[in-house]
């Protein structure tokens, strides 16, 4: 009496199914795929580590944000721009939150603000740090503002 397995014995459906990778896989394999590219996205593009503010009085505001993937972004506003820096207020969530502001002069009036710049706009620090940030700006900006009006 001779035993003999047969591989190809099967029907034939079942020998297609057992070397193709079943559909399911493939839309998991997709669905992991596609949230780790939008977890990337969601690193290099919104998720801030550390925003900094930089003040040279004869030069302008610079703000830089970095982001949690080595990614930085940073804006330069000119001191000839500036109007004034001050901590705002609004309404969030049922709770108030205090930003710092920079005011920008309207180029036609300079009377005027033309327009709003809050500088911090990940990181919300309390309001005790951003009197101290507060302080220290309007102490360069009225350093500047003596230096630049005398001869």
């Amino acid at each position: 009496m001779c035993l003999r397995s047969d591989l190809n014995s099967g029907p034939p459906d079942s020998r297609a199914s057992a070397l193709s990778p079943a559909p399911n896989s493939m839309v998991l394999s997709t669905a992991i795929f596609i949230t780790l590219l939008g977890l990337l996205g969601y690193l290099h593009f919104v998720k801030i580590d550390q925003e900094t503010l930089l003040i040279i009085g004869s030069l302008g505001i610079q703000m830089t944000s970095s982001y949690a993937s080595g990614k930085e972004s940073t804006t330069f506003i000119e001191m000839g721009k500036v109007k004034d820096v001050v901590i705002n207020e609004a309404i969030y969530m049922q709770k108030v939150i205090y930003y710092l502001c920079i005011l920008l002069k309207d180029p036609v009036e300079p009377q005027r603000v033309s327009q709003v710049v809050p500088v911090f706009q990940s990181a919300k620090p309390r309001l005790d740090c951003l009197i101290e940030v507060y302080r220290s700006c309007q102490e360069i900006l009225a350093h500047q503002a003596v230096t630049s009006t005398s001869p």
